[in-house]
């Protein structure tokens, strides 16, 4: 487990308050409430179909809660829509990757400045002037990103035929060309073996260290997990049943049973104090 404390665990990012989301008659989230502080990486945690992905949405606003509130930098954004609350300094990457095939890494990264453009008319008759000087501003950038993720190799290949381990980190050099305050990471290590996963896990400490970046980070990989995240919450049928740190909260009995099922989980119960 990472040894990182967030300088003042009262400066809360992220602000989740009694939420509820519902689909027909299939109760998604169930008055879930979680606090994530400035500097943390905080893990969303829980088997398939728990929650962890619906209560994403709804930070990001693709979702309005039936109930509840969310509060981002201490501003009540519960009603947003995804692209005002992305110009919030939020960005994420997502479980099934979403990269645009027929581009180059070069160009798939640049689409992470979408939020910072500011298209007009005005810029566009006086392109050499006013619009070109943005577009350098913003290549500059996504050339740092490159660097910075180690890409430079593949940069001008088309996305498509280059390694899963090289999309999942060209989606991740994405979200972090946006410039965001705060990291939404769906299942970021999904697909890889043992030494991409290590890649990834660098370059997300690396992140929060050298780019100020808050982490929340929904992942099925306990080993990721205990590695990586500072503190996190594990969900099950839409509800908390654990929360606190990693290794603690992995070892509790009710994320033991919902994972492994309750006759596996007394037989690791009774084999852990043998």
């Amino acid at each position: 487990m990472v040894d990182h404390v967030p300088a003042n665990m009262n400066d809360t990012v992220l602000r989740c308050a009694g939420i509820e989301r519902s689909f027909g008659g299939l109760k998604a989230l169930k008055g879930v409430s979680l606090d994530v502080h400035r500097g943390e990486i905080f893990g969303l945690v829980g088997p398939n179909g728990s929650g962890k992905t619906t209560m994403v949405n709804v930070v990001t606003g693709f979702y309005p809660p039936n109930a509840g509130s969310v509060t981002l930098f201490g501003e009540n954004i519960t009603r947003l829509a995804p692209h005002a609350v992305a110009r919030r300094g939020v960005a994420r990457t997502f479980q099934n990757l979403a990269l645009f095939r027929g581009m180059s890494v070069l160009d798939n990264i640049m689409l992470g400045r979408h939020v910072h453009t500011r298209p007009s008319a005005l810029a566009s008759l006086f392109y050499w002037v006013w619009a070109l000087r943005e577009e350098l501003a913003n290549r500059k950038i996504v050339e740092e990103i490159i660097e910075f993720m180690q890409l430079q190799d593949i940069r001008d290949e088309p996305v498509e035929v280059i390694p899963m381990g090289l999309q999942k980190r060209v989606e991740l050099a994405r979200a972090l060309a946006a410039e965001p305050r705060f990291l939404i990471l769906d299942e970021p290590m999904a697909g890889m073996n043992q030494e991409e996963k290590e890649y990834i896990a660098r370059f997300i400490l690396d992140a929060r260290e050298e780019r100020d970046v808050t982490i929340l980070i929904i992942e099925h990989h306990m080993d990721v997990v205990t590695a990586i995240c500072d503190r996190i919450v594990v969900l099950s049928y839409g509800e908390i049943i654990a929360e606190g740190r990693p290794h603690e909260a992995i070892a509790d009995p009710a994320v033991v049973a919902a994972y492994l099922g309750q006759r596996a989980a007394a037989r690791h119960l009774v084999g852990a104090t043998s």
